[in-house]
Order: structure tokens, then C-alpha cells, then sequence
């Protein structure tokens, strides 16, 4: 396993983290490979997908990193490291999450809408923020936060699609997360068409 620092520069290097909700681990699985054929190096695989460890398990040895999303608990997150997860996201701050991470030496990415939340993951040793569900807010937030805590690096996830990345970029995201458009091409035209999307995201990208 990649040390965190090394992980936590990836995810900066990549700039796009792919969300992945399957309605199966099968799905999961062809949506993953199909976006890191395309050119993707960070997946975050969602415990919403019906027994994603298998999916965790498949991927091992892939050269993109795989993350665990929709953690809710410190319990699930020992479960995805125990099955290979490089990094955790939740859809929330937890602390005993944090500690777990900590322990574990893994990057933790929680979920914060508030400066009160980005102040405290921060705190508990968070080096990348989900600013989640992001269509909620302007890409100009990221530069409200970021003028009292120069050092909170934000990445936006909800909401996030091929026409407005490059502002929330330009804006100050280290990253972002994109989810849905992946899951709806597969859904209607396959595997070729998820990794041709994903050829157009790379080649937007400032």
C-alpha cells in the first residue's frame, strides 16, 4: 500500500475522483475498470453498492488508487482497509473515523458544508475536505473559506459534471468528485462509452 502522503499527492495529481454507486457489485466492477481504462487514477467505490468489498478484492493491484465512500462508522472503515480501500470518504465528519485513519496511517476525506465542520476535521488531522453535497454552493466559496483558512484544501462532490469542474478548479478545488454521469453512460451505452467520457473530462481539464 502506497504511503499517505504519496496518496494524498495522487489525489491532488488526479484532479478528478470518480464516485462510484452500483446498483451491484458487478456493475461497480465494469463502471471502475471501464473509467480507469479511460485514464482515471482515483475511483472512490461506495458502501451503497451491495458487497463492494468484492469489488475492493478484484481491484487489487490496480494501478488507479481505490477509495471507500459513504463510510458511516469507524467499523466500516476498518472493513474497507481490510479489503484493500487506499483512502477513506464519508459523507460527514466523525472523529472515530479520524482515529481510525490515524491508526492506520490512511487518508480520511470527510464530508463538511460548515466552517465550524472544516475547522474541526482539520484539527483531527484531515488534509483534503468533501465540500458535499456541493450543488448546494457557488465554486466562490471555496475562496470564502479559503480567505480566513488559507490551508483548508477543498474538493467538491455532488453535483459536479463536465461543464462546471473547471470552475470550481479555477476556483480553488484541489479536486473534485464526479459520480453520475459515469453510472447513467454505462447504464445506456456500456463500457466504450463510460471510457470515451472519461477521455473528455481528462481533456477539459485546466
Amino acid at each position: 500500500m502506497l504511503p499517505k502522503m504519496e496518496i494524498y499527492q495522487k489525489l491532488l495529481d488526479s484532479k478528478i475522483v470518480a464516485v462510484i454507486r452500483g446498483k451491484d457489485a458487478e456493475e461497480a466492477l465494469s463502471i471502475t475498470e471501464a473509467a480507469v481504462a479511460g485514464g482515471l487514477e482515483a475511483i472512490e467505490l461506495t458502501y451503497t453498492t451491495p458487497n463492494v468489498a468484492r469489488v475492493f478484492e478484484k481491484l487489487a493491484g490496480s494501478n488507479a488508487l481505490i477509495g471507500a465512500g459513504t463510510v458511516l462508522d469507524a467499523e466500516t472503515a476498518r472493513h474497507a482497509l481490510l479489503h484493500g480501500a487506499q483512502f477513506i470518504v464519508s459523507p460527514h465528519f466523525d472523529p472515530a473515523i479520524a482515529i481510525l485513519c490515524n491508526r492506520y496511517n490512511t487518508p480520511y476525506l470527510p464530508g463538511c458544508m460548515t466552517i465550524k465542520e472544516m475547522v474541526q476535521a482539520s484539527e483531527w488531522g484531515c488534509d483534503i475536505l468533501k465540500l458535499f453535497p456541493a450543488n448546494g454552493f457557488k465554486p466562490s466559496f471555496i475562496g470564502s473559506v479559503n480567505g480566513p483558512l488559507p490551508n483548508i484544501r477543498i474538493m467538491p462532490t455532488g453535483g459536479i459534471n463536465i461543464n462546471n469542474m473547471n470552475d470550481w478548479l479555477d476556483a480553488g478545488a484541489v479536486a473534485v468528485g464526479i459520480g453520475s454521469d459515469l453510472t447513467k453512460t454505462y447504464r445506456v451505452s456500456g463500457e466504450e462509452a463510460v471510457s470515451q467520457l472519461v477521455k473528455e473530462y481528462l481533456s477539459k481539464l485546466t
